[in-house]
C-alpha cells in the first residue's frame, strides 16, 4: 500500500477531513484540502519531515505511513498490520504457536486474499505429500498466479505441470 493510501486510511480512521489535516500541517485553509488529496492521491509524495508531521498528527508511527521495506523486521510488522488493517489478517497464539489468519467474511478483499492463500496451501500440501517436488513449488510461488489453477483468473500451467497435478489429484481420488 502506497503512502497516500495509508494516510488516507489513518485520517479517516481519525475521523478527519482533508482539510482539517492539511491545515494541521501548516497548508493555507484555501488549499490545505487539496494538498492533503495530492499525497492522498499520490500525484505528490511528502518529503520525510512532513511524512513526520503526519504521524504525529494521525497518532501513528512515521513507519506505518511508509510504504513498508520488507527487509526490516519493523518494516514487515506495518506491512502485517496493513494486512490486519485491509484484509482482516489476525494473529492468534496457543502454547508459544503463533498463527495468522485471514477473516474471509472482513471484505471483499478479505475474502479474495483467503482463496489465495487456500491456493498456496494446496501447493504446499503437495509439496509435503511429495506430489511435486521443491522445484515445482518454488515455480509455482515465484510464477504466482499462473500455476495456480484453484483461482478464476489463473491461467494454463504448463503442460507438464499440469499432467503431474492431474496425475495427483486422480490418485487423491482413487485412495477414497
Amino acid at each position: 500500500m502506497a503512502i497516500g493510501e495509508r494516510i488516507r486510511f489513518f485520517r479517516n480512521l481519525r475521523g478527519m477531513t482533508q482539510k482539517y489535516l492539511g491545515m494541521l500541517m501548516g497548508f493555507p485553509e484555501r488549499s490545505a484540502d487539496v494538498r492533503m488529496a495530492q499525497y492522498e492521491s499520490g500525484a505528490r509524495t511528502p518529503k520525510a519531515d512532513l511524512t513526520d508531521s503526519l504521524a504525529h498528527a494521525l497518532d501513528v508511527s512515521p513507519q506505518a505511513l511508509d510504504v513498508p521495506d520488507i527487509d526490516s523486521y519493523i518494516g514487515l510488522m506495518h506491512t502485517l498490520f496493513t494486512l490486519e488493517d485491509l484484509y482482516g489478517l489476525t494473529i492468534e497464539g496457543e502454547d508459544g504457536d503463533i498463527r495468522l489468519r485471514v477473516n474471509p467474511f472482513k471484505g471483499k478483499e478479505a475474502a479474495e486474499l483467503n482463496r489465495m492463500l487456500h491456493g498456496w496451501l494446496q501447493a504446499a500440501n503437495m509439496l509435503k505429500a511429495g506430489e511435486i517436488t521443491q522445484e515445482q513449488y518454488d515455480r509455482w510461488r515465484h510464477y504466482y498466479p499462473e500455476y495456480d489453477n484453484t483461482q478464476r483468473w489463473a491461467k494454463v500451467p504448463s503442460q507438464g505441470l499440469s499432467d503431474l497435478l492431474v496425475d495427483a489429484l486422480k490418485e487423491d481420488e482413487s485412495k477414497k
